[in-house]
């Protein structure tokens, strides 16, 4: 058996993904058979779940309870909100999301998959593909998750015919393909018996691929996001004022791509101005580089003006600021999304006053074909947008760096998150529709 060391295990071993599917696909219930089986349960928290399934007058416990936390989850039998889960194997550590299948919590989902390296989309093996599978398979390909594991659940109750695992399976493929998912691999499981899951199925011989856990501790993730585009948005100016530090100014902020390091010319934006990085303490420590989710405070050789909202760049990789910006978009509030709607654009720590300018369609989930100029975008709609903002954003295209090319539309009256963005083109294939509206016809 290989030793892995604590640097290791620390260092390279950790995945986050985020399970999805249609309601009542079972995704609650493998959720709990992998914490469960991996012997990722405390004592007292399968002993309260027993006592609960008990309670509503089930003999086994309901391994679905350790992660419907909710009073309304465990009441209705549904997922409602991202219940994030913490456990490890001697191979890897992981992140979970388990996400509602409720098209009305489709939010959540665009939530709990936003920062997944890998998405487990469950299909009920006596229904199959249905259109929410479709909705979440676009979903994981519109935030560009490179990993999909399509896991056809429920092969109890359809005799664990391989017939009937090929044909979902052949189907789901071929539809997230065509979306530019760059690897699915499914699974044949039943979640309540445990077949597939962490144990290999005794009843599924014609099935010789990993169970669900094996691929997740061995599926290759990198983390090494130091060579990626170096961003730092600023999210607080700190200038003590001291006797100790009198003239301390520091730009506090975590560090979203790439790495920084002392001396090195940095830009400013949106407004330009360039200067020196003549220090960075992470934890208080001084050091000379810092990456990607450190958080730090970075000082600069000139006195120019930085604030909360800005965002560092080094001086020769800096993105182009613009107003007009065109991207994919999930809407996700219950109101319609228009063309003409006034809203608040945040991106990263920055938030500006913006107008949709125009909507030039509007995805079909069945065939995938896009219906132009919708006008608007209902709830769980996903569509492309050209929005003008009141000021100038440096932006990155989202398949470069899904930290700074995303962005959420605000409802200025309320504050509602409406619409979940993505900038650049949609999917990982070539964008079938194209729009060159004018630009003409703006205040701002």
């Amino acid at each position: 058996m290989t030793t892995i060391t604590t640097e290791e295990l620390s260092a390279t071993t950790l995945l986050r993904f985020a399970t999805a599917g249609s309601v009542d696909d079972g995704k609650s219930t493998l959720v709990g058979r992998l914490l469960h089986d991996s012997k990722s349960v405390l004592a007292d928290q399968l002993e309260a779940v027993e006592h609960a399934s008990r309670k509503r007058g089930q003999e086994a416990p309901d391994l679905a309870l350790l992660t419907d936390g909710l009073r309304a989850e465990r009441e209705q039998g549904i997922t409602i909100d991202v219940a994030y889960r913490y456990f490890a194997t001697p191979r890897r550590r992981f992140i979970l999301a388990d996400t509602p299948g409720h098209v009305q919590y489709t939010r959540n989902m665009v939530t709990g998959a936003s920062t997944a390296e890998l998405t487990v989309v469950l299909v009920d093996a006596r229904n199959g593909v249905v259109e929410q599978t479709r909705r979440h398979a676009a979903i994981a390909a519109l935030l560009r998750v490179p990993h999909v594991v399509l896991a056809v659940n429920k092969m109890d109750l359809v005799g664990y015919e391989e017939k009937v695992f090929a044909a979902i399976a052949e189907e789901f493929t071929a539809y997230a393909t065509e979306l530019g998912v760059p690897e699915v691999t499914a699974i044949p499981i039943s979640a309540l018996a445990g077949d597939n899951v962490v144990e290999p199925s005794a009843t599924m011989d014609w099935y010789g691929g990993p169970t669900v856990l094996e691929h997740l501790e061995t599926v290759p993730v990198s983390h090494d996001l130091r060579h990626c585009h170096a961003r730092l948005p600023v999210q607080y100016v700190i200038r003590p004022q001291s006797a100790e530090l009198p003239d301390y100014r520091g730009y506090a902020g975590q560090i979203a791509a790439g790495s920084f390091h002392v001396g090195e010319e940095v830009t400013v934006l949106p407004s330009g101005r360039t200067s020196r990085i003549s220090g960075i303490d992470l934890l208080g420590e001084p050091v000379d580089v810092a990456w990607t989710t450190q958080s730090v405070t970075v000082l600069l050789e000139d006195d120019i003006d930085v604030s909360r909202g800005d965002l560092i760049v080094p001086s020769k990789d800096a993105p182009a600021t613009t107003q007009d910006i065109e991207a994919t978009v999930c809407h996700v509030a219950d109101q319609p999304l228009a063309v003409g709607h006034r809203v608040l654009l945040k991106h990263g720590t920055r938030t500006v006053k913006a107008i949709v300018k125009d909507i030039p369609s509007r995805l079909t989930l069945s065939d995938l074909s896009l219906h132009p100029h919708p006008g608007q975008l209902a709830a769980n709609d996903i569509g492309r947008v050209k929005i003008r903002t009141a000021e100038p954003l440096p932006v990155d295209a989202y398949a470069d760096s899904r930290r700074t090319g995303s962005f959420i539309l605000i409802d200025p009256s309320d504050g509602t998150t409406l619409t979940a963005g993505m900038v650049g083109e949609s999917f990982a294939r070539p964008e079938p529709v194209r729009d060159a509206a004018d630009d003409d016809g703006w205040d701002f």
